[in-house]
């Protein structure tokens, strides 16, 4: 008997450029044009900020709030209506409690496998025993991360110490306590549960089907590998087909089937886009598996070297060079000459910014630096 070999059928739905995809990320970015909403509203829009410094949630909201002062986030970190913790893709964000009870859960898994690779530094150690030596350490005061490792390797003389703090980490909600986290007045990084931090019980993961919605809402239209990207979690096809009914489909131009909200706003790919300085690791940047709606394919990996990153410049949406500050300089590094109408634009939104979160205190030189080459590649 012949068989007929079948062919997969492709993704259905109308094709979103490249500018389309950009400008509708932007938008549900509150990247297009600052948003009115509170730095609360903000970080539960976006599903939490990367916080791996203290600096970049400043930077991430500077960029996309009407009328944003620092001030603002440092006050939600110390009333605890905003914390630090290990969550996507084993990175600390910064989230609202609701969202750091829901999410630490759900990402519980990817921590799991985390432990599994440094399992023969752990040899000996029983897992559940050392989750509550450490609980009860870390909510009998904050500690640090070195207090940890030496009070656990009284316990475990033999196993690696490294080891240790990752399967701790992994293992309990941690969050950072303030002082750490606040603008001007930070401080090394000492842990207790969230539980513990938050006045509440452990609670239910979230549900992976309103995390999917979630995200599209903060990074759609995107694809099953992009939340996947971003979330560190695998295996979400599933989910996605689920939600299939309620969710509009597109392509992007490889082809590739695209997942959205009906009601996401998807401006004209025409759409004016002011230049955005963003902080380092920014999750515009790095939560779609591709990437090419906000970075154009040859400035890939430009944004760092080595083991230093740069904080990316959007310049019409796109990721356009890098900028620091040294000294009491803003220093602006475009990957290309840009024309006369950007860089008055660029310099505005750059004085803007450190209006914004400096205030004045310090007097910052607005400059262009040369232009940043690019890398010769691997």
């Amino acid at each position: 008997m012949t068989q007929t070999k079948r062919t997969a059928t492709p993704a259905g739905g109308p094709v979103l450029g490249t500018r389309a995809l950009n400008r509708a990320t932007l938008a549900r970015q509150l990247l297009l044009t600052r948003s009115p909403m509170s730095a609360k509203q903000a970080v539960e829009h976006l599903v939490g900020l990367q916080a791996q410094e203290v600096k970049p949630p400043y930077h991430a909201l500077a960029a996309r709030l009407e009328g944003f002062r620092p001030e603002e986030l440092s006050g939600l970190l110390e009333r605890r209506e905003a914390v630090r913790i290990v969550t996507l893709r084993s990175t600390i964000h910064l989230h609202t409690p609701d969202d750091c009870m829901a999410l630490r859960p759900l990402v519980q898994p990817v921590r799991e496998r985390e432990i599994g690779i440094f399992r023969k530094g752990l040899a000996g150690v029983d897992l559940e025993r050392l989750a509550v030596l450490a609980r009860a350490f870390v909510e009998q005061e904050p500690r640090t991360m070195k207090q940890l490792r030496e009070m656990l390797g009284d316990e475990w003389p033999d196993a690696d110490p490294q080891a240790i703090a990752i399967a701790v980490r992994c293992t309990l909600p941690l969050v950072q306590v303030t002082p750490r986290g606040m603008w001007g007045r930070s401080a090394q990084v000492a842990l207790t549960t969230a539980e513990h931090w938050l006045n509440r019980p452990t609670e239910p993961a979230a549900s992976p089907d309103t995390v999917v919605l979630r995200y599209l809402a903060a990074f759609g239209p995107a694809s099953v590998k992009d939340m996947q990207t971003w979330s560190g979690l695998t295996r979400m096809r599933p989910v996605f087909e689920r939600l299939r009914p309620r969710l509009l489909t597109f392509r992007d131009e490889n082809g590739v089937e695209l997942f959205d909200l009906p009601d996401a706003p998807r401006p004209d790919p025409d759409t004016p886009a002011p230049p955005r300085f963003l902080p380092e690791f920014d999750n515009l940047m790095l939560s779609h598996a591709d990437r090419t709606r906000v970075i154009p394919p040859a400035d890939h990996r430009r944004t760092w070297q080595a083991n230093t990153f740069y904080c990316p410049l959007l310049v019409d949406g796109f990721l356009a060079g890098v900028w620091r500050i040294i000294d009491q300089d803003l220093v602006i590094e475009p990957f290309r000459e840009l024309s006369k109408a950007q860089r008055t634009e660029v310099l505005e939104e750059g004085a803007r910014m450190l209006d914004t979160l400096y205030q004045g205190a310090v007097s910052y030189d607005v400059r262009f630096g040369t232009v940043r080459e690019q890398a010769a590649p691997r």
